[in-house]
């Protein structure tokens, strides 16, 4: 096979890769297009007035926090005025190297709380355990430092209720997120695990822990991640949801049944992707051994996280999630194509190993040769745009559809010129920011293959949306 005969195939190759990459994403779009409706019909409900079942499963929420004394205080408070009949709030400081610990003791009153404390995950041993004066459900659990898994899974030992939902320690919760995220396992005892949309609070304002007003940010990084946040949540998890296969519950906003989580052995420690890894594992093992169950996601429940403003910390994140998820295919890799595997075995896990996980390889490589040839004078100027149309002019269809979809269903951003400056925002993404991602996707999957060692990684909060009372 001769030259010209080589860069025809690898052509077609890359032709072929993003015609499928994005056939894909097309298909989750049309699945999440007609899964809609039907939360949308069940959200009418929240309109009428409301009083409680006495059915709702009592709840503890998980908090582990790592350096966090400028967030930790204010998303405890909005998890505290959380509408839901009976709940508690367990906060863990997972070996802060920074005031976290005395600003929950500041915050809230605490004081050593004597109590039993039943290892049924093994972590880091737990030094101390507070209860508010304030708010008799909430416990602050103060433990060696070892890592996010570690600190999730000694706030399963204490908690107390069937049900653990597990918040990011700089998350804001809205009033009715859990009631709508907990929902699922009153009407279908077979559900194991759900989730919430994430959105981004920078620009937002939130004052003594209730969400008062929704803005956007002023930098452009957030603003991107605003619209990157809506096609990954909107599309990319509803899509997956008729099928059974939504193989990422956010570890910002997740809900499990404890004792699913505790049969599967809990978090792993050995990961920096635990929220991902929890939920393969659990379709993995529940797959195998042909038990029913269900992973649900909802878009309409939300939880409000900062995100990074800084290319610096948003190419940690992003290394760090690339790297997660690799850990979490290999792991689990048992369920890739067995018998057994039903949708998420036969279409959703080939989906990432081939789109998610490998993508990044493949698509640094494509723009490199497509390039290096057009500037060769391999292939005609042609072929060269229409490459570049399918890279990244269907990105920009599927960005601004998320927009829309948005827009037309829940409507968070109601001003005109918001709508303006994140239809901006998705026409921009493409042109850039995403290839810039894939670059540090890349190198995610470099640092895996080498088994760079992953950690509890340290996050800069502006905190900018925080205000004073």
């Amino acid at each position: 096979m001769n030259t010209e005969h080589l860069i025809l195939a690898g052509q077609w190759f890359f032709f072929g890769y993003f015609v499928l990459l994005n056939a894909g994403y097309l298909s989750l779009n049309l699945l999440a297009m007609l899964a809609l409706p039907r939360h949308l019909e069940a959200q009418l409900f929240d309109t009428l007035p409301r009083r409680y079942s006495g059915f709702e499963p009592p709840v503890s929420i998980l908090v582990p926090a790592y350096n966090e004394e400028k967030t930790i205080g204010l998303s405890v408070r909005s998890m505290l005025q959380l509408d839901y009949p009976e709940f508690e709030v367990i906060a863990v400081n997972d070996g802060s190297r920074d005031r976290t610990l005395q600003a929950l003791i500041e915050e809230f009153a605490l004081v050593p709380y004597p109590e039993a404390y039943c290892r049924s995950v093994e972590t880091k041993a737990v030094s101390g355990i507070y209860r508010s004066t304030q708010f008799p459900n909430l416990r602050v659990l103060d433990k060696e430092n070892g890592g996010k898994a570690d600190a999730l899974n000694a706030g399963i030992n204490a908690s107390r209720f069937p049900i653990v939902c597990g918040v990011d320690a700089d998350s804001i919760l809205e009033r009715a997120s859990l009631r709508r995220v907990v929902a699922p396992f009153l009407h279908d005892p077979s559900v194991i695990a759900s989730g919430g949309t994430v959105r981004i609070a920078n620009g937002c304002e939130v004052r003594d822990g209730f969400l008062e007003k929704v803005g956007l940010p002023s930098q452009m990084l957030p603003l991107l991640q605003i619209v990157e946040y809506l096609r990954a949540f909107l599309f990319g998890r509803l899509g997956w949801m008729p099928l059974n296969a939504v193989l990422i519950i956010s570890g910002a906003f997740g809900v499990f049944r404890k004792q699913a989580v505790i049969a599967a052995g809990g978090y792993r420690h050995d990961t920096v992707g635990e929220d991902m890894e929890l939920v393969v594992r659990l379709h993995r093992l529940y797959r195998l051994r042909g038990e029913r169950y269900s992973v649900v996601f909802l878009p309409d429940p939300v939880c409000w996280t900062e995100a990074p403003e800084s290319l610096a910390v948003l190419k940690s994140q992003r290394t760090r999630w690339q790297r997660g998820l690799g850990e979490s295919i290999v792991a689990n890799r048992g369920l890739l194509f067995h018998p057994r595997g039903g949708a998420p075995g036969w279409i959703a896990l080939p989906f990432m190993v081939a789109f998610e996980w490998l993508g990044p390889l493949v698509e640094v490589a494509g723009y490199a040769f497509m390039a290096g040839s057009f500037a060769l004078g391999a292939i005609s100027l042609t072929a060269f745009l229409a490459f570049m149309l399918l890279a990244v002019g269907l990105g920009t269809v599927l960005s601004v559809s998320a927009l829309l979809l948005e827009e037309i269903s829940f409507h968070i951003y109601k001003k005109p010129a918001q709508l303006f400056t994140l239809a901006a925002a998705a026409l921009m993404e493409n042109f850039g920011y995403r290839q810039l991602i894939t670059l540090w996707r890349l190198q995610g999957l470099w640092q895996w293959l080498r088994r760079t060692r992953g950690r509890w990684g340290d996050m800069q909060r502006s905190a900018s949306w925080k205000k004073t009372a």
